[in-house]
């Protein structure tokens, strides 16, 4: 499921004169990634890595909503195994996102509130709306990081051949959690055919915003 609250992996989200910004203070310069981009590879790289990190921040605000609510549940420990690994994913799409000089998308806050409400109202549906939940973005998030492989694929490999192995791992583990999000009685949330259109119609705005803005 790389969208400010969560543990070890504080995103930066404004720019200030040729520094990343974070809303804890302080700036983070940037360093080269040691690679040199064509004008071409250069916007894909920059759109893949904006967006990827603000699809993972928006799934840590999803998964701090759900635990709000779950978390001292019998399905609390599940939900924090599966935000332990979006911390991770947004770690290193927070490093990349340096490393690459990218710019983060303008509309985190807006993901802030919108992923932790999203993760806390189907949350309040009881352990089968989150895990409908869990399921209905992790197919989005596996769907989009299969079509970057193959834009990454198509433009060369060889350049990408680092990003491609983040993206690869990333898109199996969130495979893992929708795989446990159906183990968990997902499809008997209330509306679950509903409720799945329904948030992964928001996941796909969600990237094209984030992607572009």
């Amino acid at each position: 499921m790389s969208w400010c609250g969560v543990a070890g992996a504080a995103p930066v989200w404004r720019l200030r004169a040729g520094a990343l910004w974070s809303p804890s203070g302080g700036s983070v310069r940037f360093c080269s990634s040691g690679t040199t981009l064509g004008g071409a590879s250069r916007a894909i790289v920059d759109r893949v890595i904006r967006v990827d990190h603000a699809g993972e921040y928006g799934a840590n605000r999803i998964y701090a909503g759900q635990m709000a609510v779950l978390g001292r549940t019998s399905v609390g420990p599940i939900i924090q195994k599966m935000w332990d690994q979006e911390k991770e994913h947004l770690r290193k799409f927070s490093e990349l996102m340096v490393a690459s000089r990218v710019r983060p998308t303008v509309l985190m806050p807006l993901w802030t509130v919108a992923g932790f409400a999203l993760g806390a109202g189907t949350a309040l549906l009881g352990k089968e709306g989150a895990m409908a939940c869990t399921v209905a973005v992790e197919e989005s998030i596996a769907r989009h990081y299969n079509n970057q492989i193959r834009t990454l694929m198509e433009d060369d490999p060889e350049k990408h051949k680092e990003l491609l192995q983040v993206i690869k791992k990333f898109r199996d583990e969130e495979l893992e959690h929708h795989d446990i999000g159906l183990d968990h009685d997902a499809e008997l949330a209330p509306a679950y055919a509903v409720l799945k259109s329904f948030i992964q119609a928001g996941c796909s705005t969600a990237i094209y915003l984030s992607e572009r803005f």
